[in-house]
């Protein structure tokens, strides 16, 4: 792995490097500048994800809607935010995390997470129908001194990206932003209802750099506040506009399900939070996990295919609208099916319990009771790695709601407990749940992957982004021990 002091130059080359970028975009080379950017990013991703670096290169081209994207992004968002933020989110996790992650995968026999999602708290002054956290109580709490472990432990084995979810996390602003503050090499993204934002709070944002936002939004007034309450939908609006006015990074993340799915893609939508400042939209298929999970809330297949290709079509590198939409589970070929188990993201709720991802509760491991590395070796998330990928049909990623056979496997294997704080629940009960929907979904799938894939798997235009661990680690030590990539 690197050492310290090339990271520190290498880190420094790209902060000089994005400081002439900044500046040039700024001024009266704006093309250029962008330009050179780019070709810097492509190559620092050409040893860990080409087919990212490829979009990069079809997205960005001169008069194009992602250019102008990124020039209002410069004009627009606060400079410190603007440059910690990359700084932090492209080099030190995209990069050089990327690198490091896959190093450390290989080293201790685990999956090393390039993403850690961690929840503060489990207060919320919210009860949405729906959330995974509703049945989470509002008495748990990370100490700062717990999340300080998380990500102190994950620098260490790479991973410098975190987001945050709960409960709702302004709920410990002060803790949140001390956290940032203390670990400025990071980037912290809230999952958030954006009613506990304000202006002091934006004040401290701008101060440290490195937060960034996604506020949860159902659709229009009616549709969000018949999930989340009466008013709520102002308060986020209000929210946004603050938001905007200081510089902030932010985006939206919807669940989508039966009731809101064509709402929450119209043009209408996308034209209102673009209008409000939103840079992306993530987009969360509905989980029937947790107390009260309704399993009728479920999209339909034919409403989840529309999803498929609509948010292809907004995102598309022409027409469309100007926002980056992110679908979590029909984008599964994007990242190799299923990220979680720690592939590429895991879950500690506010009990400490180390989780394979935010909609599956089960865990042998927890923060107070072992190092962070001592609980990506626990038996489940191990069971992940070896049964992973569960097939080659990349719309059929997940092991409960695609695969509901695969789950209660990896979960007996491990000898894994439910970490559901109130209602805990058996995990062949759950799949029985998810069951149905799996079936009925799965010839649409088939039909709609051959459709891209003929071959029934996916052929990527590299041999680096499905590279087995260990000849990845091998390949990039070599690389970092001949020269740094900026240095």
């Amino acid at each position: 792995m690197q050492s310290k002091i090339a990271h520190a130059a290498e880190r420094k080359a790209f902060s000089m490097a994005l400081d002439q970028a900044i500046k040039g975009v700024k001024g009266d080379r704006r093309e250029e500048s962008l330009s050179k950017f780019l070709e810097m990013g492509n190559k620092l991703l050409a040893g860990t994800a080409p087919d990212m670096a490829n979009s990069l290169s079809k997205a960005f081209y001169p008069g194009s809607k992602w250019e102008q994207f990124m020039f209002d992004l410069v004009d627009r968002i606060d400079p410190n935010i603007l440059r910690t933020s990359v700084l932090n989110g492209a080099y030190e996790s995209a990069f050089r995390g990327l690198r490091t992650t896959t190093q450390s995968a290989d080293k201790y026999g685990c999956n090393v997470p390039w993403i850690i999602i961690f929840d503060p708290t489990s207060a919320c002054n919210m009860h949405c129908k729906g959330c995974w956290a509703a049945d989470y109580g509002k008495s748990l709490n990370l100490s700062f001194d717990d999340m300080d472990k998380i990500v102190s432990e994950a620098k260490e084995l790479g991973t410098h990206f975190f987001m945050m979810t709960g409960g709702e996390p302004l709920v410990r602003k002060k803790d949140v932003v001390r956290l940032a503050e203390k670990h400025n090499d990071c980037i912290f993204g809230l999952f958030t209802n954006g009613t506990l934002i304000d202006q002091p709070f934006c004040d401290d944002v701008k101060r440290v750099g490195n937060i960034v936002f996604s506020l949860s939004l159902e659709g229009f007034e009616e549709a969000n506040d018949g999930r989340r309450g009466d008013g709520c939908f102002q308060k986020v609006m209000d929210a946004m506009d603050l938001m905007k006015e200081n510089g902030l990074a932010f985006g939206v993340s919807t669940a989508y399900t039966r009731d809101n799915v064509e709402s929450v893609t119209s043009d209408a939508y996308y034209d209102l939070i673009i209008e409000k400042g939103a840079l992306w939209a993530w987009y969360f298929h509905y989980m029937p996990v947790g107390e009260g999970a309704n399993a009728d809330l479920m999209p339909t297949v034919e409403q989840r295919e529309y999803m498929f290709h609509r948010i292809r079509e907004v995102r598309d590198y022409e027409g469309g609208k100007s926002i980056m939409a992110m679908d979590f589970q029909n984008d599964g070929e994007f990242v190799g099916g299923c990220i979680a188990g720690g592939r590429v993201f895991c879950h500690i709720n506010a009990r400490g319990d180390v989780e394979p991802c935010v909609f599956i509760h089960y865990s042998n491991a927890n923060i107070h009771d072992k190092s962070l590395l001592e609980c990506l070796q626990q038996p489940v998330f191990q069971a992940y790695r070896k049964n992973w990928p569960w097939n080659d049909n990349m719309l059929q990623p997940c092991p409960m709601l695609e695969n509901p056979e695969i789950l209660p496997q990896i979960v007996h294997e491990a000898n894994a407990g439910s970490t559901e704080y109130t209602s805990p629940e058996d995990v062949d009960h759950l799949c029985a749940r998810t069951s149905p929907y799996a079936a009925s979904w799965a010839p649409v799938a088939k039909r709609m992957w051959l459709e891209e894939h003929p071959t029934g798997k996916k052929v990527y235009e590299d041999d680096i982004s499905m590279m087995e661990i260990d000849k990845k680690a091998r390949m990039l030590a070599e690389q970092d021990a001949e020269e740094s990539v900026l240095v």
